[in-house]
């Protein structure tokens, strides 16, 4: 089995492998580097041509990320949020990129294909964000060549163990093709009992933007905190008024100046409020008893037509127009 495997990319490498590079980099699950790596090893024996193979290779990532850049740019969060839905990762996936974009800005294009989870999640994001066409391309570019590049000089390095592994593949014959299937089989259920499980820690009481407006109305003037990061506030540049803004890595710094008698109430923008709940962890952890995320988050706000201010201070009414929640104090500026 593996001997006609290896026979099949030495007849037509460079076209399998291209596509396997082009499936995986559209996010689906395609063994490409591992692929990288038997092809680099076979570029050393002779049999297949290093040069052509890096230089396709890294177009058929351009391929796939121009894709997902287009895609980004065009629908900026709805495509987020759908990748974040049917991936494997749990549902902060978003979130964790986001929080890369934050701290490293774009550069973060150059490392992501080595992360898993970012790699088909930082095109759209770079295009959501607007990074523009040509440094886009630009790192990107970098980024392929050293995720190719990784790969096919791991497989020229390692040949000869390369070649035993695969020996010791044939020897067993079909059973490894089982055998296979089986772990990948394994790893997809992994990640599927991963989500649930991440999904089981999140469960807690949530307060309806209908119970919130409430009281708002109601003078009872409730702590509203945004834990979006700096990314999503720049993707989405709205939010409730009078809300603080503590994103969900900065809350361990900011704890000391909630009141443990108020009611808080966190947002965010992600699938199942993920980061919102989150942060309500970290709190209760801390003490805080009347702590709630807000179900479906600032799109569930706009949603119910109550209004939102704009990073231009200017307030947008929707039908029907609720009272503005009273000013907030300010939390201490995060240090540069």
């Amino acid at each position: 089995m593996t001997q006609h495997l290896v026979e099949l990319i030495a007849r037509y490498g460079l076209t399998i492998v291209v596509a396997s590079v082009l499936l995986d980099q559209i996010g689906l699950p395609f063994p490409a580097m591992p692929m990288l790596i038997v092809a680099g090893a076979l570029a050393v024996q002779g049999t297949l041509a290093a040069t052509p193979l890096l230089v396709f290779c890294v177009l058929a990532c351009l391929l796939a990320d121009s894709l997902w850049f287009e895609l980004g740019e065009r629908y900026g969060l709805k495509v987020l949020r759908t990748l974040c839905r049917i991936s494997l990762e749990p549902d902060s996936c978003v979130s964790q990129t986001q929080l890369r974009f934050d701290r490293w800005g774009s550069n973060s294009i150059l490392v992501a294909k080595f992360v898993p989870g970012l790699a088909v999640i930082a095109p759209p994001m770079a295009g959501a964000m607007r990074i523009g066409w040509r440094r886009f391309l630009a790192l990107s570019t970098v980024a392929a060549t050293l995720w190719v590049g990784a790969g096919l000089l791991a497989g020229a390095v390692f040949h000869r163990q390369v070649t035993a592994a695969l020996a010791a593949l044939d020897r067993v014959g079909n059973l490894a093709l089982v055998l296979l299937l089986g772990l990948a089989a394994l790893y997809v259920a992994y990640k599927a009992v991963e989500r649930a499980r991440f999904r089981h820690l999140l469960r807690m009481a949530r307060i309806s933007v209908e119970e919130l407006y409430e009281l708002v109305q109601a003078g009872a003037e409730p702590v509203i905190v945004d834990v979006r990061s700096d990314a999503a506030r720049t993707l989405e540049p709205h939010w409730i008024p009078g809300a603080l803004h503590v994103p969900l890595h900065d809350i361990g710094t900011h704890v000391a100046a909630l009141s443990r008698d108020d009611e808080i109430v966190l947002y965010c923008n992600c699938p199942n409020e993920a980061s919102a709940a989150r942060v309500a962890r970290i709190l209760r952890a801390h003490g805080f008893r009347r702590v709630r995320p807000l179900a479906g988050g600032l799109d569930a706000w706009i949603a119910a037509g109550y209004d939102v201010d704009t990073a231009d201070g200017v307030r947008r009414a929707a039908a029907p127009t609720p009272r503005a929640p009273a000013p907030r104090r300010q939390l201490p500026r995060r240090s540069p």
